[in-house]
């Protein structure tokens, strides 16, 4: 997809892993509405596949915007749509646990924004560096921050994957966003944590850098996690943002 600012290389996949049953999670890739999402569902059978489908079925009629900030009202507005679908839904269930985690990039022009609940992340590949944009909504992260455990207890925590945001599970969507512009060159990554359980910074890094286009990247990524045993559901987009090709 090319705009007058960039040309948007997109690859997207997911994959069941080789352990878990069925997928939970789910994309959303709409290059010309500016808007690629992930969404990572929990809740069990049914439950969790409707947390992550409701999520990315909403942005369905996202449309197209006016501004940066138009999008990113129009995104939040479907967002806050799905939330309410999922707690309905469970409420339905009986009151059980039903939600995802969400990662959702968000362009306009020259500006990007990054939205997310939960453990799902978005990286970025500029000038070669690797960057995580995201943190995580989780206990150990936030133990960590607020100096209750080292690095290294953090590693071993057994709460590891306890989040503390997701989709669904409050009154309302509880959301970070941050921004900025985007560069020629820039290689941006949106994962569930599926992927970021088998593979370090580097590992991405190094695939990211290497793979000539953003669905081969998908490819090798989700190959690399099954081949490591991935123990949880798989999901990879990618974005290259390449310069636009002159029009004659």
């Amino acid at each position: 997809m090319q705009t007058d600012f960039f040309l948007f290389d997109t690859g997207a996949a997911t994959d069941t892993g080789r352990v878990r049953d069925h997928n939970e999670d789910s994309f959303f890739v709409r290059p010309e509405s500016g808007v690629w999402v992930v969404a990572d569902g929990m809740g069990g059978h049914d439950a969790g596949d409707f947390a992550s489908q409701t999520i990315t079925g909403e942005m369905e009629t996202v449309g197209f915007s006016i501004s940066a900030g138009d999008l990113q009202a129009r995104f939040m507005e479907r967002l806050g749509r799905a939330h309410h679908k999922i707690g309905e839904h469970a409420a339905s269930l009986g009151g059980g646990t039903v939600g995802a985690t969400l990662v959702a990039f968000l362009v306009y022009e020259e500006s990007f924004a990054c939205v997310w609940s939960g453990d799902s992340r978005i990286y970025r590949m500029r000038a070669g560096r690797l960057e995580q944009l995201t943190k995580d909504h989780t206990e150990v992260r936030e133990l960590f921050e607020a100096g209750m455990i080292t690095a290294e207890e953090a590693e071993n925590w057994p709460r590891k994957n306890v989040i503390t945001r997701a989709i669904g599970v409050s009154d309302e969507p509880n959301c970070d966003v941050v921004s900025g512009e985007i560069r020629s060159g820039d290689v941006y990554l949106l994962c569930s944590d599926g992927l970021t359980e088998h593979n370090e910074d580097n590992d991405i890094a190094l695939i990211l850098g290497r793979a000539p286009t953003a669905q081969a990247a998908c490819n090798d990524l989700i190959a690399q996690t099954l081949e490591r045993g991935a123990k949880d559901n798989v999901t990879a987009v990618v974005v290259r943002c390449l310069p636009p090709e002159p029009f004659f």
